[in-house]
This record gives C-alpha cells, sequence and structure tokens, in this order.
C-alpha cells in the first residue's frame, strides 16, 4: 500500500476535526460552561497528531483502490476516536469506552446513546439534558458530518486531495447503484454538501420558526438529514407538543432516506425524476402502506382513532424506516404486530445513495426480483431472463454483490446476536441491538428501547456494538475487505 499517501490524508482529516473542535469550545465559552477546556485540549491534540503527518507527507500523490478502502475504515476509526477526546477530556463521559460508544455512534450516524433519561449508575452524566451545550452541539455535529462522509466532506474541501478521488468516493458510496452527479469526484462532493447543507438550513429555520430554541433547532437539524437521531432532550422529539414540529421533522428524515442525486436533479429543475425512479415509489409504498397497518393496529388497541395515534404512527414508521431513530411514542407498548414490523424496517434501511443505513431499498428489491426469477427458472431452465430495476438492467456483478452483501449481514446480525447473549443479555434485547447497530437505527427493544439508553450495556457488548456501526455505516465490504489476507499480499 502506498502508506505515505494513507498518513497525507489521514493527517489532514484529523487536522481539519482538530480545527472545528474551536467552535465548541467557543460555545462553552459564551454559555460559561465547564465543557471548554476539554475541548481545547482535544483540539491540540488532535492538530499536534495530524498536521505534522500531513505536512510530511504532502508530496504523495499515487492513490489506488486499495488504499481507498484502508483510508475510508482508518478514516471512520480515527474520527471516532478523535470524537470521543472531548466527552472524555471534559468529563461529562469519564469512560473511554462509553466515550467511544457515544462518538462512533455519532459519527456513524447510529444513534445509540449511553446518555439518556436519567440514570443512577457512577460516572455518567445524569440525563442529556445535563450536558453542557458544546457537548450537545458536538453530539450532533459529529453526526452531521458523517451522514454524507467524512471523507467525501475531505474530497469537497480540501483541493489538496486531489489524488484521484474515485477511489475514496467508491469505497465511501460501496451501494449497488452509485451515479456521479459530475464527471468529476470532487465535483460530485460539492454538488452533494450543497444539496446537503441547503436542506440542513432549511430545516433549522423552520424548526426555529415552528417554536424550537434556536440552539436546539440547529442540533436537531444536524441530527435530522444524517439520520442520526441524538436528540437534546431525554425524551426525543416527544418532548415537544407542538405537532407542526414532528411533522417538519417526518418531512426531513423522508427527504434525508431519499437519493441525494435524485434531490439535486429535482433542485435543478427535473422534479419528476423522484417520481420515474422506481427505488423511491418502493420506498414512498413501504412508508404509507406500514404507516396505515400501524395506525390501525394501534388504534383498535387503544380504541382511540385519534390525529395523535396517526402521527405517533408515521413518525416511527419514517424515523425507523429511513434509520433516524428519533421518538414521540414508546413502540414497546405497543401491538407486537407493531413491533414486528417496526423490526422488519430495521434491515430495509432508506434508498441507496441517502444517508440512511439498513441494507437499502434498492437491495431488498433486487433480491426479491431474483428469488422470483429462480422460480421462473425452475420451470425454464434454458430461459436467458435478465433482472430489471426500472428500465435499468441489473449486471450480474450486481446480483452476485447483493447476494453476496445480504449473506454477510445476516450472517453477521446472527453472530453478534449469539455475543450478546453469551453476556447474558435477553434474546429481545440482543436481537434488537445487534439489528439497530447494524441498521445504524440507534433505538432496538427490550432493555435498549425508545426510552431507555445503552449505559447497562456490558463493555464487551459497547465495543462489539461499536464495531457493527461501523460495518453498518460502511456496507460491510468496505470494512471486511482489511481482513482478507489478499488485501495485505
Amino acid at each position: 500500500m502506498n502508506t505515505r499517501t494513507i498518513l497525507n490524508i489521514l493527517g489532514a482529516l484529523l487536522t481539519v476535526l482538530g480545527i472545528t473542535m474551536v467552535v465548541p469550545a467557543c460555545i462553552a465559552w459564551g454559555y460559561g460552561e465547564y465543557d471548554m477546556a476539554g475541548f481545547l485540549w482535544s483540539a491540540l491534540i488532535t492538530i499536534l497528531i495530524g498536521l505534522p503527518l500531513w505536512v510530511f507527507t504532502r508530496k504523495s500523490r499515487i492513490l489506488t483502490n486499495k488504499d481507498g478502502f484502508a483510508i475510508v475504515t482508518f478514516s471512520w476509526v480515527l474520527t471516532a476516536l478523535a470524537g470521543a477526546l472531548p466527552f472524555y477530556f471534559s468529563g461529562a463521559i469519564p469512560n473511554f469506552t462509553d466515550a467511544f460508544f457515544e462518538s462512533m455512534s455519532g459519527v456513524t450516524t447510529t444513534g445509540a446513546s449511553i446518555i439518556g433519561s436519567p440514570v443512577t449508575l457512577p460516572n455518567l452524566p445524569n440525563g442529556i439534558e445535563s450536558l453542557p451545550h458544546g457537548i450537545l452541539y458536538w453530539r450532533s455535529f459529529i453526526q452531521w458530518i458523517g451522514g454524507m462522509g467524512i471523507v467525501v466532506f475531505s474530497i469537497a474541501i480540501l483541493p489538496l486531495l486531489g489524488v484521484g478521488g474515485v477511489q475514496l468516493f467508491k469505497a465511501e458510496v460501496p451501494g449497488p447503484v452509485a451515479d456521479k452527479i459530475r464527471p468529476r469526484v470532487r465535483e460530485t462532493a460539492k454538488y452533494l454538501w450543497m444539496v446537503y447543507l441547503g436542506i440542513t438550513l432549511t430545516e433549522m429555520v423552520l424548526l426555529g420558526l415552528s417554536g424550537m430554541e434556536w440552539f436546539d433547532a440547529m442540533c436537531h437539524a444536524f441530527t435530522t438529514m444524517p439520520t442520526g437521531g441524538f436528540s437534546t432532550k431525554n425524551a426525543s422529539i416527544g418532548y415537544y407538543s407542538n405537532p407542526a414540529i414532528h411533522y417538519i421533522i417526518i418531512l426531513f428524515m423522508f427527504i434525508a432516506g431519499v437519493n441525494f442525486s435524485l434531490h439535486f436533479r429535482s433542485i435543478n429543475g427535473d422534479f419528476k425524476s423522484i417520481f420515474r425512479d422506481r427505488e423511491f415509489r418502493y420506498f414512498l409504498g413501504i412508508a404509507v402502506g406500514v404507516t396505515v397497518i400501524i395506525f390501525i393496529s394501534v388504534s383498535s388497541e387503544m380504541g382511540s382513532w385519534s390525529e395523535r395515534n396517526f402521527r405517533d404512527s408515521l413518525f416511527q414508521t419514517v424515523s425507523i424506516l429511513t434509520t433516524t431513530g428519533y421518538g414521540t411514542a414508546d413502540y414497546q407498548l405497543w401491538p407486537y404486530i407493531a413491533q414486528f414490523i417496526l423490526l422488519a424496517l430495521m434491515f430495509i434501511g432508506g434508498m441507496g445513495g441517502s444517508t440512511g443505513g439498513g441494507m437499502k431499498v434498492v437491495r431488498v428489491i433486487l433480491i426479491l426480483k431474483y428469488v422470483a426469477l429462480e422460480t421462473r427458472r425452475l420451470l425454464h431452465a434454458r430461459a436467458i431472463i435478465p433482472i430489471r430495476i426500472g428500465d435499468r438492467y441489473i449486471s450480474e456483478d450486481v446480483i452476485r454483490n447483493t447476494l453476496g452483501f445480504f449473506l454477510f449481514y445476516i450472517t453477521i446480525f446472527v453472530f453478534t446476536t449469539l455475543m450478546l447473549t453469551a453476556m447474558n443479555l435477553d434474546l429481545e434485547s440482543a436481537i434488537g441491538a445487534a439489528a439497530s447497530a447494524l441498521g445504524n437505527i440507534g433505538p432496538a427493544f427490550g432493555a435498549y428501547g425508545p426510552t431507555d439508553n445503552y449505559a447497562l450495556m456490558p463493555a464487551a457488548g459497547k465495543w462489539l456494538l461499536s464495531f457493527c456501526m461501523l460495518l453498518g455505516r460502511l456496507e460491510i465490504f468496505t470494512v471486511m475487505v482489511l481482513f482478507s489476507r489478499t488485501f495485505w499480499k
């Protein structure tokens, strides 16, 4: 591998992260809170490590596909480590395992937190609302940069990283259908971030005008667009009784779950391209259909066909489907059929090219079409029957990659569940936590439901789930290829 190139990009990344820590330090200073020193120390350490790496390897300009996989994976790990420093040095989360878990959950946009409703454990903050404003901002910000991708972010803002960024882009966006908006990757990244930033600012303004405090509006906009789910309130979005806030967040969660190339095309006047897209129609159909089923089951159980039940059903459906993880209701109190459907949504996720996690709608469509195709081939053994999604024929390579991804995904889910039960977790909690971490969702079931947190998870379980979050965010292959002997030959 081209070690100098890898160190150059990782050094630049650490330097930029260190500089961004100055903003929450200023927020802490403005509010007169105790976390300012923690941010300054974290910034100093991160820059002192990153800047020399960046400067002394600057002349390296060679990048291969193998380097791309290594850079992306190591970037996420280093970002999580650097992101954990402010939690740890400020004393907000004095245990490093907990600080790393919180940081990895943030940068992978999972939203699983060791902080939540007030807990009685020693050395843990007494609820989210007890955290200082700088830490609250940092939790939201690392999700925001993790949403569109820290590496794509680097390509977009650092002209000196023009070293054949296609390799990074492929590793960062490894889905079955990755379209470049512009011929050059740097231009693609810039346009994606322009769309991402524009939608984030729009949501922040709408939330502020709807009555949410402007600081909270900024933080929630930062965690909605990456489908992250970190909130500034213990009760998440359920803290707000204003229906307008709920519907605004529902809208932007749905937007975040849509392929961003479709947003770009619609902004440029081709609005019909959204509804021509077959995956989008499936995505919309799943959201509408599941909302109706859950609304009927919940309303029948409660004997009340209220607007609030409809809103909660819609909110939780979109939140879980897009893997955002916000909550307005405790879905563990809902009928079992509603809970099972939400568990199934954790595996589906958003559209390909969105900030959502999960297997992605397009992969689920492709797998179902492949199953139907194999059934037809039993009757017509010699027939050549291609698979299409809309007007696009899917190549055998993509089909093979999708089936491999599916087998990897299910195998890792089963293995993680097995390991968690070996740590004496009950089966419901183990299944929920494994599905939530791998799908980058956050809330799960059992002991880790929407009103709970991961504080009581064994330390080994937190490290295991952190690894699952990384696998889910980078869609498995980008990370797993590093464990191949062929990669290191």
